[in-house]
């Protein structure tokens, strides 16, 4: 097959419409796996799966190569940043805020010793949570209870 141009003939290339994908055990148990059907799935749709797969592998070792103390220091970080985010609520969401406080109290009791230079932040970042609900706490009850010699229906 050949293409006219003004400068003559070029031969042109036969390209499949539908080029054939090499699929991988480890992406058709990936799809199978997220409930997806490799059958069903378009060519662009398998490359992209295929760009997934490889970018979940790379951020895998990427992990690996990290000390899980500092992936758990840096979740239980996220744990100090909800406990603050239900405080800081209108009105503050203590039942949240416990858990989330409770939570970090927990596993920094249990694995004490096991976070390094981080282990400092995390005991402050707890004490200042449990600090700002107890301060939060005694204002609301405060706020709540009548000043004396005042009558609740006045």
């Amino acid at each position: 097959m050949s293409l006219w141009t003004p400068d003559g003939e070029r031969p042109v290339q036969k390209s499949s419409a539908n080029p054939k994908i090499e699929v991988t055990d480890e992406l058709a148990e990936a799809l199978a796996a997220a409930g997806l059907d490799i059958n069903e799935l378009g060519p662009e749709q398998i490359a992209e799966a295929q760009a997934m797969l490889a970018e979940m592998g790379r951020v895998r070792q990427e992990m690996l190569a990290v000390p899980a103390a500092e992936i758990v220091a840096n979740h239980l970080m996220g744990i100090y940043e909800l406990g603050a985010i239900h405080l800081g609520e209108n009105p503050p969401n203590f039942a949240e805020a416990s858990v989330a406080i409770e939570t970090l109290r927990a596993v920094l009791e249990r694995l004490e010793g096991k976070f390094g230079e981080a282990e400092a932040v995390l005991r402050q970042a707890l004490a200042q949570l449990q600090q700002a609900f107890v301060q939060l706490k005694e204002q609301l009850e405060a706020a709540a209870k009548p000043e004396p010699g005042v009558a609740a229906n006045d």
